[in-house]
C-alpha cells in the first residue's frame, strides 16, 4: 500500500466522521497538493491569507481533503461540480479554500486554509 493510498484511506475515514466535522462544511472532497517548487511544501493556514499563521506544509503528492468551502466562491460543489477535473483546477485555482487535515498525524483533525494554485482534483 503507497502512502498516498494510505493517506487517502484516512481522509475517506475522517470525512465519515461528521460529529466532528466542521461547521459549513456540506462536502469533502480529495485533492492533491501539485505544482509546489523542489524542495518547498504548500503552507495550510489558519485562515485565507499569506500573512495568515501557518498550522502545517505538504508535498507534491499529498491528498488533503477539501470541506467545501472557499473564499469568494458560494460553495465548492456548487463552483466546480458540473464541470471536468482541468476545468475544476482552473475555476478555484486563484481562490484559497478550506482543507481538513491532521498536521500533527495524531488525529486530531482540524480545518485550515490553502491557495488552490497548488491543488488539483485527485
Amino acid at each position: 500500500m503507497t502512502l498516498k493510498s494510505i493517506l487517502f484511506a484516512a481522509v475517506a475515514a475522517a470525512s465519515m466522521l461528521t460529529a466532528g466535522a466542521p461547521a459549513g462544511a456540506s462536502v469533502f472532497h480529495a485533492w492533491e497538493v501539485t505544482d509546489v517548487s523542489w524542495g518547498d511544501v504548500l503552507n495550510v493556514r489558519r485562515w485565507p491569507s499569506s500573512q495568515s499563521w501557518i498550522e502545517s506544509a505538504y508535498p507534491n503528492g499529498t491528498v488533503l481533503s477539501l470541506t467545501g468551502r472557499c473564499k469568494g466562491a458560494p460553495t465548492l460543489l456548487d463552483t466546480i461540480s458540473h464541470l471536468p477535473d482541468w476545468q475544476q483546477r482552473q475555476a478555484v485555482r486563484y481562490k484559497w479554500c478550506e482543507v481538513w487535515h491532521d498536521p500533527a498525524n495524531n488525529g486530531q483533525w482540524q480545518t485550515g486554509w490553502v491557495y488552490m494554485k497548488y491543488m488539483r482534483p485527485n
